[in-house]
């Protein structure tokens, strides 16, 4: 979890959120290294194996092994979210993490590499399930909104570790496999930091009034949590006082059960679903994974030569998503959800039809790919890549958020495979210039749904979005 600021101070004091928060740097940081790994592993030179003359969909599978592992970790999670909770889900996600990448680092074939990547993307889907819970759930309501958003940060921030690492490797015999290792000794600090760290009162308390355990003592028990997530911000009678607090509003779902899959298209869940997997949803058919695809390519055509490697080009975009990240967790919670999402957004739909005129009607004009791209980026970084997640933790109802966030995930990685995938065959048939004007379109339809669907959450607590919001 994470750092707990108390009402007055806006201080970081605490570093515990680094640890779900490394759940996302492991992700960013596969993405990353596996860009530089794939180049290496190909190579007869540097690659240190007789079984480097790999197909473009052995290549592929390599690349996007992990990717289905993340869709099956997303679908476990819906059905072990609740019962395990959040803190030993990522206890499972880090030793999923630990047992992948070693496994990928000692690859002697391909088909065991394979199997590597895809138990290392279990592990993904897991963590990018319950790392967002743990932190909503344990953070002040006045600081959610940047601790989450901090996963974002180290996302980005894992993504540029994995290009630094995988542009020193990339040419060193047998690279790819240093490449996977350095990521091991982060997994190590996860699952223990994990191991440390106490569960969430909220689904402790969750727990209670199911009739999961004996209530006093889950009562104690989410008390001493949150007295050890809070340190000194907190006394014992502002716990217990929170703990009640808390009781009082969810004492309406005492004699439920566990939510059904059915549950999660009625009422108050149905509209939840609707926010949360919808912005997951256009986050990603937007065309951020295409955009960057072109990265390389467009700083080519605009004569950076220094930048027209591949690695250099992802450096320089993972800095400026690292930076424009970073604005967003320090506004968030002071400028709001709302606010960012439909400027960067609008941005966004700037970035695309500039992008779409640069390759229809302006290709002698590079300035025009290299700005478009620089927006897009940027904006990007300040509205869906943050706040996406930030809201698909904080708006489902508590009886329904390990299944409903299991379910937004798993939008979200599913609608990254099929933008990934679909992307080449719609160039071949539209062009790209046409692709990115339906991206653009899509995205203004992104805009419309934000201004009349989404909701401002800041400054609520998760009880208060619940009762009011939905």
């Amino acid at each position: 979890m994470v750092v707990i600021l108390s009402p007055d101070d806006e201080s970081v004091n605490d570093f515990r959120f680094l640890f779900p928060a490394f759940g996302g740097l492991l992700y960013g940081y596969d993405i990353g290294a596996t860009s530089s790994a794939t180049i290496n592993i190909k190579s007869p030179t540097s690659s240190g194996i007789s079984w480097y003359d790999l197909s473009s969909v052995q290549v592929g599978l390599i690349t996007s092994g992990s990717l289905y592992g993340a869709l099956i970790g997303s679908i476990l999670a819906f059905n072990v979210a609740d019962f395990l909770g959040r803190r030993r889900e990522l206890m499972v996600s880090a030793a999923s993490y630990i047992i992948g990448a070693v496994i990928t680092t000692l690859a002697p074939g391909f088909a065991i590499m394979v199997i590597g990547r895809f138990i290392y993307g279990i592990g993904i889907g897991l963590a990018m399930h319950a790392a967002p819970m743990y932190i909503a759930e344990t953070a002040a309501s006045q600081i959610r909104g940047r601790l989450i958003s901090l996963k974002e940060f180290f996302i980005v921030l894992g993504m540029v570790l994995g290009y630094v690492v995988g542009s020193i490797f990339v040419d060193i015999n047998s690279g790819w496999r240093y490449m996977y290792a350095t990521a091991i000794p982060f997994t190590v600090v996860m699952g223990i930091g994990m191991w440390w760290l106490p569960a969430s009162p909220r689904w402790i308390l969750l727990r209670a009034i199911q009739g999961k355990g004996d209530m006093q003592e889950l009562r104690e028990y989410a008390i001493y949590c949150l007295r050890r997530l809070r340190g000194e911000t907190i006394d014992n009678n502002s716990a217990t006082q929170e703990v009640e607090d808390i009781l009082a509003e969810l004492s309406y779902i005492s004699e439920e059960g566990e939510a059904t899959l059915g549950e999660m298209f009625q009422g108050k869940c149905l509209k939840a679903l609707t926010i949360g997997a919808g912005l997951v949803l256009f986050q990603q058919i937007t065309g951020q994974p295409s955009v960057l695809y072109y990265a390389a390519s467009i700083f080519q055509t605009a004569g950076f030569s220094a930048a027209s490697d591949a690695t250099k080009a992802s450096i320089l975009l993972g800095l400026l998503k690292l930076i424009m990240t970073g604005v967003a967790v320090l506004v968030v919670d002071k400028l709001g959800r709302r606010p960012l999402l439909l400027g960067g957004v609008s941005g966004i739909v700037v970035a695309l039809f500039l992008m779409g005129s640069f390759y229809t009607y302006l290709s002698n004009v590079p300035a025009v790919a290299v700005v478009a791209l620089l927006v897009y980026v940027g904006c990007y970084q300040i509205s869906f890549g943050p706040i996406g997640w930030l809201m698909i933790s904080e708006i489902f109802p508590l009886r329904l958020r390990g299944r409903g966030l299991s379910i937004a995930v798993l939008v979200n990685f599913g609608a990254n495979a099929l933008v990934a995938f679909a992307f080449s065959p719609l160039e071949a048939l539209v062009g790209a210039g046409a692709l990115f004007f339906i991206f653009g379109g899509i995205a203004v339809v992104s805009l419309v749904f934000i201004f009349f669907i989404v909701p401002e959450t800041k400054g609520l607590t998760l009880e208060e979005i619940e009762a009011k919001l939905l």
